[in-house]
């Protein structure tokens, strides 16, 4: 099994972990103007919705990322607790700055283009957009980084949130 079923399938057993997130994920969404369902999708595919990070205190294994949606420690510092509202309002403010800044340098993408590059950047850095709108996922982890979480996102929608 691979690619939209595999992505499924993760966002389905990370499920019950991502309710417990609900309403603040639902308060965050609301004040950046996000999709629940993909900032739930993000942190799937970043944490497993906690469970790969909370015998960590949130951190990844190598300490280089924090919280449920992993903020890179290099590049920011993370605030709150790692499965706070603070976390989780940190890390889709910086998807959103993510998400402006596609779209005001790469003005000739389409709405869809903009998202997968923005997901792509924030999982490696904008190195990503240089492959072009097609490209994007060639150097995220796994190669497949935006559609993973696109493909969660639509699981998610589907599934409450």
């Amino acid at each position: 099994m691979g690619g939209d079923e595999a992505s499924k399938k993760m966002a389905s057993e990370d499920l019950a972990r991502m309710r417990t997130y609900k309403t603040i994920i639902g308060n965050v969404a609301r004040k950046h103007n996000v999709d629940p369902a993909l900032i739930a999708a993000i942190i799937s595919r970043e944490s497993r919705g906690g469970a790969a990070i909370s015998g960590n205190n949130g951190w990844c294994s190598k300490r280089k990322s924090f919280g449920l949606m992993q903020v890179a420690a290099e590049s920011h510092t993370p605030s709150g607790a790692w499965d706070s509202k603070e976390h989780l309002d940190q890390a889709t403010g910086i998807l959103v700055g993510i998400i402006e800044e596609v779209q005001g340098n790469f003005s000739s993408w389409s709405p869809e283009q903009h998202l997968k590059g923005a997901l792509a950047y924030y999982n490696m850095g904008s190195m990503v957009l240089s492959s072009g709108p097609q490209g994007v996922d060639h150097h995220t982890k796994g190669g497949n980084y935006s559609a993973d979480v696109l493909t969660r996102a639509e699981f998610y929608r589907q599934n409450e949130f």
